[in-house]
């Protein structure tokens, strides 16, 4: 059983779902602390003119935990970042195939972030038809110190496995995995290059976007393209 354990983010990019994918339970940590204008509420297209970063407006303490931070509702961005897919992304071959799911998430009247970065990701993964669990961190009792959250988190699901982002072994008390007799897995991926727009030539593909890009310019085959 491999569990892995992420932020929930606003239109993860492709590494986000690679990960998903490896796991057989993929938990959503919303009970820590929200870190503005990282990934929990922005991320990057591509546009004729480069990578341009779409941010969800929200309204927010410091201190507060990712499931207490509010949405700016004086903004109309959800109207916004739809106008801006549409504009970025119709020429591309499948944007008509699946605007429909973003047109429905930014009609609906959302509060709170993480509502909406969950409803998002559980769209994306039926989409792109991963079959991996998917579950919130805050609906599971566990210890505050971080590395033993992860362990609580994973011993509650039986695991065996815990799939570690890169950087995960830089913050964690490796040895207590050991302890607990769980083998600590480090997600290796390596980006594809696939077909975008405005691609002239190889040398102007731009990674590291939402996975979005990778849906509207290759449809149903994304997943194939993330695990190959």
């Amino acid at each position: 059983m491999i569990v892995a354990i992420h932020q929930p983010q606003y239109l993860p990019w492709l590494g986000y779902f690679d990960k998903i994918q490896k796991a057989d339970v993929f938990i959503l940590l919303d009970d820590v602390q929200f870190k503005k204008n990282e990934w929990q509420n922005r991320n990057r297209i591509k546009t004729p003119q480069g990578a341009q970063w779409i941010t969800v407006p929200v309204r927010h303490q410091f201190g507060q935990l990712i499931n207490e931070v509010a949405l700016d509702q004086k903004m109309n961005w959800s109207n916004n970042h739809l106008k801006t897919l549409t504009l970025n992304y119709k020429k591309a071959p499948y944007f008509d195939e699946f605007i429909i799911h973003f047109e429905n998430i930014y009609a609906q009247s959302w509060q709170k972030l993480v509502d909406i970065n969950v409803e998002i990701i559980k769209v994306l993964v039926k989409i792109l038809k991963i079959e991996t669990k998917i579950v919130m961190s805050s609906t599971i009792q566990t210890d505050n110190h971080p590395t033993q959250r992860l362990i609580d988190l994973c011993l509650h699901f039986n695991a065996d496995q815990y799939l570690s982002g890169p950087d995960g072994p830089n913050y964690m008390d490796m040895a207590k995995f050991q302890e607990n007799n769980l083998n600590l897995i480090i997600q290796k991926f390596e980006h594809p290059q696939y077909p975008q727009l405005w691609n002239q030539k190889q040398s102007e593909f731009i990674s590291h976007l939402s996975i979005v890009d990778l849906l509207f310019n290759v449809g149903q085959d994304a997943l194939n393209v993330l695990k190959n």
